[in-house]
């Protein structure tokens, strides 16, 4: 069962509605991936996706070395619909985000 209360202090935070628009606009990204494109440390991605995990609103599942995230398909719709409506408010902030995603030289493979 989800808490909206948790979702919502979970969507509280820019960083992590950025991963969250980053996530839904992609399948996965593993940490190093959400670091490079939010320029932030591992560790501060990694604190932000506990929180979005303990929300219910993030999956992960391991690679061999590599820990993948992709939003949860188990979470409610109003998510889903809160997450394109937030779309154009952080647009120049993703942009800028997938631009240094896409500059990212060595991203880790998606099969095992």
């Amino acid at each position: 069962m989800y808490n909206a209360i948790d979702i919502c202090k979970a969507f509280g935070d820019d960083t992590r509605m950025q991963i969250m628009q980053l996530l839904n606009a992609s399948e996965q990204l593993c940490v190093c991936e959400l670091t490079a494109a939010l320029d932030l440390s591992q560790p501060k991605i990694s604190r932000h996706l506990t929180i979005l995990k303990n929300a219910g609103l993030v999956d992960c599942e391991r690679k061999g070395q590599w820990m993948f995230y992709k939003v949860s398909a188990a979470a409610p719709a109003w998510v889903d619909t809160m997450l394109h409506e937030q779309n154009s408010a952080f647009g120049p902030a993703l942009m800028r985000a997938n631009a240094r995603l896409d500059a990212m030289v060595s991203r880790p493979e998606r099969c095992c």
